[in-house]
This record gives C-alpha cells, structure tokens and sequence, in this order.
C-alpha cells in the first residue's frame, strides 16, 4: 500500500465514523419517538431500556450504514477538492479512479462486514428487540391513582379519590369497590388514608381512617332477600396486588420462527419447506376440485352447431317451462357451494404464499442492504469531487437527498415484492438498479471536470439563451424598419 492510499483512507475514515454514529443516533431517536406512547408511565427500570435502546441500535445499522459512506465520501472528497489536492493530484497525472481505488476497497470491505452483521449479529438483535418491545407494549402502565377519577386497571376493583396531597400518599374521601368473586359487592368509604408501597412493589397498602365498609350478603334462597351488613372503623387496612404491573418477559422462542430472525441458510430451508408445502396444497387442492367439481365432456355439446339459429336465444330458452325455477334455483345453490368451499382453500394458499415472499424478501434484503453501501460510495465520490465543498453544510444536502431516492424506491420495491406484483430480487435490488446509472454519470462527469453544480456555468448558459431570444426578438423590428 502506498503513502497515498494510507493518506486517503485515513482521510475518509475519521468523517466516516463520525456521520455513522450521528446517523445511528437519528435513527434510534426516530425509532424512540414511534414508540413513545408504549414506553412512557410503564415504570421501566433503566436496564431494560438500555436493553431496548442496545438492541434496536444494533438492528438499524445496516440503515446507518450506506447513509455513513454516503457522507463520509462526499465530505472526504469534497475537502480534497476544496483544498485543490484533487487538482494537483490530476495534474500529476493519477486519475480519479485511481485515486478512489482504495476507498473502494475499504468499502467493499464495509459491504462484506455489513453482510456478516446481517446474516449472523440482526437476526438476534431483531429476536431480542422485537420479543422486548412486545413485553413493553403489553405491559399496564404503572399505578397511578389521580383525583376525581374512577381507576380500574387493578383486577376486580374501582378506586376513586377526592383529593390527593403533594406527597402522592395522602388522599382523602376514598371510595372502593370491590367486586371479586365470593359473594355481593363490597364497599369502602373513608375520610382519609394513606397509600403505602410494599418493599418489593408486589402490593400497595391503603391504611384508611374514620370510614365504614359495606357488604351485601345475598341469600342462597331466591324467595328471601339478601343481607346488608355496615361496620365503622377508626383504621382499616386494605392491601391490593399488584402483579399484574409488574414487567414480565415472554419466551423469545414464541418469536424464533419469524423471518426477520433468521439468517441465509434458515432462510434457504425455510424457503424449501414453504416451496414444499405450497406444492402439496396445489396438488391437494386441485384434487379436491376435480373429484368435487367434474366438468364432464357431453355427448351432446355439438348440436348447438347444426342447431337451428334463435334470435336473442339465451339458457333458460332451453329449459321447458315447468322445470325452468327448478333449474335455476339449483344452479344457484350450486354455486353458492362451491365459492363457500373455494374460498376457505383460497386464502389458506394466499396466506402461505404470503408467508412464502416474507421469507425471500428477508434473503434479499441481506444482500442488497450490504451492497448499497458499495453504490452510495460510487455515487459519493464523484459528487464530492464535482461539487468540491467540504464541511457538513453542503454533503448534508446532497447526502440526504440521494438517500431519501435510495429509501423511497426501497420501500416501494419491498411493497411491491410483499404484494408479488414484482420478482422478489427485482422488486428488492429496485434502489441499487436505480442509482447505479446515476453513479456511472456522476463518475463520468467527475472524471471529465464537468460543471455540473457550478453556479457560474449555468448563468453563462442563461445569458447565453437570454442574449439569442433577445437577437431573435428584435429581428421582425429590424426587418420592418428596412
């Protein structure tokens, strides 16, 4: 390796490492505020969402990615343009491809590693994030009685009180119902109380003051009516279990057998067993059909040819007069039956053939995601030559509107592979396909200084224009006047 291609690798690798964990941190921040409706009143403890944050930073890498080396080289090869050692570089006679050769390299490399995290680190991260997020969304919030308010997210109780002081333990006028099985309702009304959380949050005790408790006793004979019971108290004490707040963890194996959780090669017999299935079912189905449904070849279907022909002739012209009701009452059961029977098979095939292009847009999405990274560079490189700024300001611009276009036809793609209204690779191989003829003339217009972004060139071009309309509007005025 010589100084020159040490010099310009490290040259990209510092802004390259910086614009990833920028872009990792945008996208985690995204992420956070989809999902803040789920996290917030929970009562997380701070290593779960650390857990949650870890994970999901680790399943949108291969986002961060190609957006990374997007900007790294735009920034790379504009501060080289900027600073014209991209001129005297040329001047010496290396070319532009010669000087990218290493960088390109360094991103193939980017490319395979990226693969590698794709194939064998995301499926556990994708496993562990999506099994804790649905722990978290399905969790009660925590407890959190308000005043004036009727709270019922505790089992078989209704709580509500008048007033609640600023150290969130006093409250005054409680009322509780208590409806749990056993017997009547019961309720409780007190002056005041105090709420106290046991050590291990697993029960919350209200100890109450100057109230009375209710209790309807209902007879076992249905000609006597019940009881009513009411008993004073100075202090009561009522505990309340509260496991059901508590934050459970699910078993992640409930989850293993989705797509988005396996690697190439359990996607590969994934895919096989699904191919295999789908075959059976076709095979199965036509049987079922054919037996069912026999459409006979009658003897007598060519008299119509010789038949004599009949204005406006239709079936029921056909069928004699008293069996004409008959007929057409039995022909429409009929179908009814078979579209009953058909359509349960039907989307039974349609959901496994759904299954199907789930798990082969999964195998491609490995791979283009990985070689994205190769195109976002060969587009990146000649557009920080040509636009020859550095900083952040200017390959911000370009570098986000260029990966907006790759997001866009991705997604599209991806939807159109889902819905099997395009081939899966061709549906997710859509943005490279599409940005890698951008990235030719990109490379060709750097390689022959094109001034493409020069804001000078195209102003030379409109006076240019704006001198021949002038020429061309004057010359009827010039003709007339001779």
């Amino acid at each position: 390796m010589k100084k020159l291609d040490k010099l310009i690798i490290k040259t990209f690798m510092g802004p390259f490492v910086a614009t990833f964990f920028v872009t990792l941190f945008v996208l985690v921040m995204q992420f956070l505020w989809k999902y803040i409706d789920d996290l917030v009143g929970k009562g997380l403890d701070t290593p779960v969402i650390i857990e949650l944050i870890t994970y999901t930073s680790a399943n949108l890498v291969s986002l961060a990615l190609p957006l990374a080396v997007l900007l790294s080289s735009i920034m790379t090869f504009g501060n080289l343009g900027e600073s014209f050692e991209l001129v005297a570089l040329k001047s010496s006679g290396i070319s532009l491809l010669r000087f990218m050769r290493p960088l390109l390299a360094v991103c193939i490399t980017i490319a395979v590693l990226a693969f590698l995290f794709n194939n064998y680190a995301m499926p556990v991260a994708n496993l562990r994030a999506k099994s804790l997020l649905y722990d978290i969304t399905n969790s009660k919030p925590a407890f959190n009685i308000k005043a004036g308010v009727f709270y019922t997210d505790i089992p078989d109780y209704t709580i509500k009180v008048a007033n609640k002081e600023k150290d969130n333990k006093t409250i005054h006028q409680v009322m509780i119902f208590d409806h749990t099985a056993g017997g009547g309702d019961k309720l409780i009304l007190a002056e005041k109380g105090t709420m106290v959380l046991s050590a291990d949050k697993r029960f919350l005790f209200f100890v109450l003051e100057k109230g009375w408790r209710y209790e309807e006793r209902r007879s076992q004979s249905m000609n006597q009516p019940g009881e009513l019971i009411r008993l004073g108290f100075r202090e009561y004490k009522k505990a309340f279990d509260l496991s059901s707040f508590a934050f459970s963890r699910l078993d992640m194996g409930l989850f293993a057998s989705n797509q988005q959780m396996l690697n190439v090669r359990q996607l590969d017999k994934a895919i096989d067993s699904l191919y295999k299935q789908e075959k059976l079912f076709t095979r199965t189905t036509n049987a079922y059909i054919t037996t069912r449904y026999p459409f006979y070849k009658w003897e007598d279907t060519g008299w119509l040819a010789t038949a004599p022909p009949i204005k406006k002739a239709s079936f029921k012209d056909y069928i004699p007069e008293k069996s004409r009701r008959y007929v057409l009452e039995r022909t429409e059961q009929n179908i009814r039956d078979g579209q009953n029977n058909l359509e349960g098979p039907a989307k039974e095939f349609s959901e496994k053939h759904n299954t199907l292009l789930l798990h082969k847009v999964e195998w491609q999405r490995k791979f283009t995601l990985a070689f994205s990274c190769i195109v976002m560079f060969l587009i990146g490189a000649p557009l920080g030559s040509i636009i020859r700024k550095g900083g952040l300001g200017t390959p911000l611009i370009f570098a986000v509107a260029f990966f907006v276009i790759f997001n866009i036809f991705f997604m599209l793609g991806e939807k159109m592979a889902r819905k099997d209204v395009m081939a899966t690779w061709s549906g997710m191989w859509l943005s490279n396909i599409v940005l890698i003829p951008i990235a030719v003339f990109l490379i060709y217009k750097a390689l022959n200084d094109s001034q493409l972004f020069n804001k000078e060139y195209y102003f030379r071009i409109f006076n240019t224009i704006k001198k021949f309309f002038k020429r061309f509007s004057m010359r009827p005025a010039t003709e007339k006047v001779q």
